[in-house]
């Protein structure tokens, strides 16, 4: 079994050894992620903190979603992004519609979980039902872990998730560059 990276190597001629490139990706991946974290963590709590928790609880979700989305090419990553966003956006319209009325429930937890997989079914999106499912139970169990303006949660939440996407994509993003440019001035040197 090959790895993406020797796969790449293979297609591309690629200069770097297989170490180096896990290294490269390990390196540029903790990187997006303390980024991502910074971000909400300390940026974003000064324009809206609920709490201390919350907020590493954000830092938290942004790195997951920096996690999830930062992959070995951009193109991997961009669709990495559209499926955890559109996981994402149909959990945050889920428990916010749901919040808004209801206070936490573990039966109307449940309830959302199937919603999100019945609808990701039917837009044919069942790929990210699996994501659907784990954003709305971890929205839901923080909403009923600060029953106060349990709606806020789904917003956060989105917040979060969107800056870990972004940092992800733009960290992949740069990364391709950087590769295609060392590739040609390999080649350059040859």
């Amino acid at each position: 079994m090959t790895t993406r990276g020797g796969q790449n190597r293979k297609m591309t001629g690629d200069w770097r050894s297989p170490i180096s490139e896990a290294v490269g990706h390990g390196v540029a991946l903790a990187a997006c992620c303390l980024i991502s974290y910074k971000i909400i963590t300390y940026l974003l709590s000064y324009a809206w903190s609920v709490s201390r928790d919350d907020d590493l609880l954000g830092g938290m979700w942004a790195v997951v979603a920096t996690v999830f989305v930062f992959r070995y090419s951009y193109e991997e990553s961009a669709g990495a992004a559209i499926s955890r966003a559109s996981a994402t956006l149909l959990s945050f319209a889920l428990c916010f519609l749901y919040l808004l009325i209801f206070p936490f429930r573990p039966l109307g937890m449940v309830v959302l979980i199937g919603i999100g997989a019945i609808v990701m079914s039917l837009i044919g999106r069942t790929e990210d039902i699996i994501t659907t499912g784990i954003t709305t139970t971890v929205v839901m169990v923080v909403a009923g872990m600060s029953p106060q303006q349990a709606w806020r949660q789904p917003i956060l939440r989105l917040i979060d998730t969107g800056i870990g996407i972004l940092v992800g994509i733009v960290g992949a993003w740069i990364i391709t560059l950087t590769d295609r440019s060392r590739r040609q001035s390999s080649r350059e040197d040859s």
